[in-house]
């Protein structure tokens, strides 16, 4: 036994074979551990790790060493060395022994730790999209870490509500789970690496993110709505966009499926515009008008490419095609084609060639990544989006927007959305997608959406389903559901229409609805962009991130936490007229009409099954949401103003509002506004305090409209000078400087409050008795 290393202190165990196993804190609560040949080269982390990954020294000495024991302390955690055992034993700060790692196994290439026979156990891998997905979030048994096929996600992360989770390096990883042991072995490779994490689920994200990398910011528009559609041409594309504008129905994003390519055609067809279907695409004038409309062309990708032609004979002569794939007929234009390995850096370079650099510049500006997961790899999609993450970065600065058909950790660092694959429609299929999208999100995969109102007929069973098409109530419903995942879209297979006038004005109207409430809510889902960047965790997450210790919600998928401030349970069931909702502990008002519950229990909440106008929607207390006027795209107006709803608990509570120019990577440089806000309810007295604002950017916002919910002030002071109160919320927007006024909404009394933007304030809100 030694202690080594100069920038922080290590524990190198020799174990009876040749080599070492090194165990180091990373961070505080970062653990790595390691096992060396002796004289043997270092072995090179795999797409897990984030190659760009370079940690500060963390200096943890050793706190206690002889020959039968050693132990490190951070803080954070502790690393115990039981010598007599073979074994590193890991505890929390309270001592709380979490894993013991069985040191002679990882020797051998694989690993073994023991836990508490009681913890709930997350990760590993998600649902793809037509198993059964009635398993729950909670993994037992033998369970495989993979990226899998249609909407599947995967990653050798399993974690704990109890307060730990282990990373192993490694593809295709087989773990077995039972009697408070973990075991994992690699199918590709001797496991080497293994991260050990400390903390509360989002400190475990947070850690997960740090080893794997961080996720860019996708462009703003992207927060918004789209609309995929596979059979289309310009006259179409137009008409619909058109439609959108003159119904007032927000939308940012058309999607193009086959139809924009000239596939099968030679010289670059799957890369370059279908100068046919959409004659004004090549020459830009096409992006110029829908630039004008404010939509976006995003364009499907396939990860195979026509052999007899010129870019097929440049695949095959310099060695770009995948050993796995085979010359076979594509399905869609019937000619020879074979997929392209994505793994080879000199194919993800030639993959963003010059006819696709030139559609890119003529409007195609996000991908739609598709049919990349039939070879049974985890890194084809993974490398296919990285080609065009890496060829469009070296492009020009406007940011990358992709989703794919499956995930494995490590394709975050791309611009990485996962989509759930070619579902199909109706009730069933729509319930299926909670559980999917939450253990997708409980391996990593932050950046979810599906096929909103279902890609094709279920034909194995009747009901619901008409021609592929969802039945008006389920399109409703599935677009309450859909405006509250991270990534809003809907799509159907060739010829179908998810656009909310070809279901009827019942249907249409419900669905309006949802998308102005999520272009409202816009403020406050951007914001999340950048705290998934900064900590690891996304605009949605279970309930169990933020209540772990709480049994009711372990398997819970009926609800979600869009951010930190609202629950949300869509209806998913035909002609529901009472849900039974889960509320965890804390107090939550019904969006829709003020009344507060208590939490920590099920409450029996009333379903409108005729107009299907409601969406259970609820506001925890301490909430800070920050909220616009809807616009039918991002950016159609100036953002001058920002209404911000408290809810104020007796606990401090923040919100970190961002900004940026929603286009660029200058955030990556400075170029970004960041304002912590923050309020408190103190007896008869509220404090709204802001900080002043960090970040080179400089937005259009002049004001915070500040509304404080439950209480009518009789005074407001910053610091020690009063403020001037306004006869009523109307005449304070209109006076040109700071004041207050009062009102009442749904919730009951509110002090409004006008606030400069990026200031430093410290406003105390009082009642007179």
């Amino acid at each position: 036994m030694s202690t080594s290393g100069t920038d922080s202190a290590s524990i190198t165990e020799p174990v009876p074979t040749q080599g070492d196993v090194t165990a180091r804190f990373l961070t505080p609560n970062i653990v790595e551990l390691s096992y060396t040949l002796k004289n043997a080269a270092p072995i090179t982390p795999t797409a897990v790790v984030d190659p760009a990954l370079h940690l500060p020294p963390c200096n943890v000495p050793v706190a206690a060493q002889n020959s039968a024991e050693w132990s490190q302390t951070s803080g954070q955690a502790t690393l115990r060395r039981q010598a007599k055992a073979g074994k590193l034993v890991l505890e929390n700060a309270t001592h709380r022994v979490l894993l013991q790692i069985d040191l002679a196994a990882l020797a051998r290439g694989e690993l073994i730790a023991q836990h508490g026979k009681q913890d709930a156990l997350y990760g590993i891998h998600g649902y793809d999209a037509f198993e059964r997905a009635d398993g729950g979030l909670q993994r037992r048994g033998a369970q495989v870490a993979k990226a899998g096929e249609q909407g599947f996600a995967g990653a050798p992360f399993v974690w704990s509500t109890s307060g730990y989770g282990v990373l192993v390096d490694a593809e295709r990883v087989n773990f077995k789970l039972a009697d408070g042991r973990v075991s994992a072995q690699s199918k590709h490779q001797r496991i080497r690496h293994v991260y050990l994490f400390v903390g509360s689920p989002a400190q475990l994200f947070a850690a997960l993110a740090t080893i794997s990398g961080h996720t860019p910011l996708f462009p703003k528009w992207a927060m918004g709505f789209t609309n995929s559609q596979w059979g289309i041409d310009q006259k179409e594309l137009l008409d619909i966009v058109d439609t959108y504008r003159a119904k007032q129905i927000p939308l940012d994003n058309m999607t193009l499926d086959f139809d924009w390519k000239a596939w099968g055609e030679d010289n670059y067809g799957e890369f370059r515009w279908n100068p046919v279907k959409f004659p004004d695409g090549p020459s830009g004038k096409l992006k110029s008008v829908l630039d004008a409309k404010g939509v976006r062309i995003t364009g499907i990708m396939k990860p195979r490419v026509h052999l007899d032609t010129v870019e097929g004979r440049y695949a095959t002569e310099h060695g770009l095609w995948s050993v796995a794939s085979k010359p076979s007929p594509d399905y869609f234009s019937n000619k020879t084609i074979r997929e392209v390995d994505f793994d080879k850096p000199e194919a993800r370079a030639w993959f963003f060639n010059d006819a696709l650099k030139h559609s890119f510049d003529t409007g195609v500006v996000g991908w739609w990544n598709d049919e990349a997961d039939n070879l049974d790899s985890d890194t084809q999609f993974m490398n296919m989006q990285r080609a065009l993450y890496e060829g469009q970065r070296a492009h020009g600065d406007q940011r990358v927007w992709s989703i794919n058909r499956n995930f494995y950790l490590g394709s975050q660092r791309y611009a990485y959305g996962l989509w759930s694959g070619d579902i199909h429609t109706g009730f069933a299929s729509m319930k299926g997608q909670r559980q999917r999208m939450l253990s997708a999100i409980n391996v990593g995969a932050m950046q979810w959406g599906m096929d909103g109102g279902g890609f094709k007929k279920d034909t194995s069973k009747k009901g619901d389903i008409r021609h592929g098409a969802p039945t008006p109530e389920n399109y409703a419903r599935w677009i309450q559901f859909g405006a509250f995942t991270p990534i809003f879209r809907v799509h159907g297979e060739l010829g179908q229409k998810r656009q909310p006038w070809m279901y009827g004005p019942v249907a249409e109207k419900a669905a309006t609805e949802a998308i102005r409430l999520r272009y409202a809510l816009l403020p406050y889902i951007y914001s999340y962009e950048y705290q998934r960047r900064q900590t690891g965790v996304g605009l949605v997450r279970p309930l169990l991130f933020g209540w772990p210790d709480d049994a009711n919600v372990r398997e819970d998928i009926d609800a979600w936490m869009f951010g930190d401030a609202l629950l949300v349970s869509p209806v998913v069931e035909q002609g529901q007229t009472v849900k039974d909702i889960y509320l965890p502990a804390g107090h939550w008002a019904d969006y829709a009409t003020g009344r507060v519950y208590e939490g920590g229990q099920t409450i029996h909440y009333a379903i409108d099954s005729k107009t299907w106008s409601d969406m259970p929607l609820f506001v925890r207390e301490g909430a800070i949401i920050p909220m616009q006027a809807p616009m039918n795209y991002v950016g159609e107006k100036p953002l001058r103003e920002v209404d911000v709803e408290v809810f104020p608990a007796t606990s401090r509570r923040t919100f970190e509002y961002y900004d940026d120019d929603g286009v660029s990577y200058g955030y990556e440089r400075g170029a970004y506004f960041l304002q912590t806000l923050a309020a408190q309810r103190q007896g008869d007295t509220v404090s709204f305090e802001t900080d002043a604002a960090t970040g080179s950017f400089h937005p259009e916002l002049a004001y915070y409209l500040v509304k404080i919910h439950g209480i009518a002030a009789t005074a407001v002071n910053n610091v020690d000078k009063a403020w001037s109160e306004a006869a009523n919320p109307d005449a304070l927007r209109a006076t040109a400087d700071e004041g207050w006024a009062k009102s009442s909404d749904r919730f009951g009394p509110i002090t409004w409050l006008k606030v400069k933007a990026g200031q430093s304030r410290k406003i105390a809100l009082g009642m007179s008795h």
